[in-house]
């Protein structure tokens, strides 16, 4: 009997080893799977590549990863938002390393490297220092700069309804990068704030398919980064 039901957060990063590519959903607090990511502080991998829309805020979440010096890269759109005081600070004094992709390259290279393409053209970045280095090309007169698909080791992704095959179901926009993550890592660990029986699922509403899933954990009550913000809190908590 398939059941991808994982007791805990901590059970399900267990196997996350140190030097791996793990991408992490969200944008901003949306579809950021914190619990997961304060789980992966307490495992204690390091020297992490982490493919992000960005690096986290305050000094809990992906920002508290960072901050615990777990993370060596990250592959990002935003390094620098309002609330991120720990990425630009270690950045500046040269103890992590930056590759910055714009947005809709970002997602676009995670879905290419989950389809198994190695590569693609896009006009965006043509002209500017993102470019430089790489292959460009002219298609029908318009230049092109080349990418390179991304895949990870595991992916850790937020969602609202799972079942125990792996189904997923979205809180409208906190989907964003998660369907694409779950195809392009080799593990796919998910958390989701309601666990539902075989068949609950409308098979026409499910967004990723339980293929792509490998491990889910229910976090009914997931935390809320904004108000953990507000409050100044730090992860480990003091």
């Amino acid at each position: 009997m398939i059941n991808k039901i994982i007791g805990t957060a901590k059970e399900a990063v267990a196997e996350i080893f140190d030097g791996s590519t793990v991408m992490i959903s969200g944008f901003g607090e949306a579809g950021s799977p914190i619990e997961l990511i304060h789980a992966l502080i307490d495992h204690g991998a390091r020297n992490l590549t982490i493919v992000s829309n960005n690096t986290g805020n305050g000094h809990i979440g992906l920002a508290a990863l960072i901050e615990n010096k777990q993370v060596k890269k990250m592959i990002c759109s935003f390094p620098r938002t309002a609330n991120s005081v720990v990425f630009p600070e270690l950045y500046r004094r040269g103890e992590i390393e930056l590759e910055l992709v714009p947005q809709g390259t970002l997602a676009e290279r995670i879905r290419a490297g989950g389809a198994g393409i190695p590569a693609f053209y896009t006009p965006t970045s043509v002209n500017t220092p993102l470019a430089e280095g790489k292959e460009t090309r002219i298609f029908n007169g318009k230049p092109y700069v080349m990418e390179y698909g991304l895949k990870a080791d595991f992916a850790m992704v937020k969602c609202k309804i799972a079942d125990r095959y792996g189904n997923l179901l979205y809180n409208k926009t906190a989907r964003n990068f998660g369907p694409v993550m779950c195809m392009g890592a080799h593990r796919s660990i998910v958390q989701a704030s309601r666990v539902v029986e075989l068949g609950m699922l409308d098979p026409e509403a499910v967004v990723t398919p339980g293929i792509f899933v490998d491990k889910v954990v229910e976090i009914s009550n997931p935390l809320s980064e904004n108000q953990l913000i507000k409050e100044n809190r730090r992860y480990p908590w003091a």
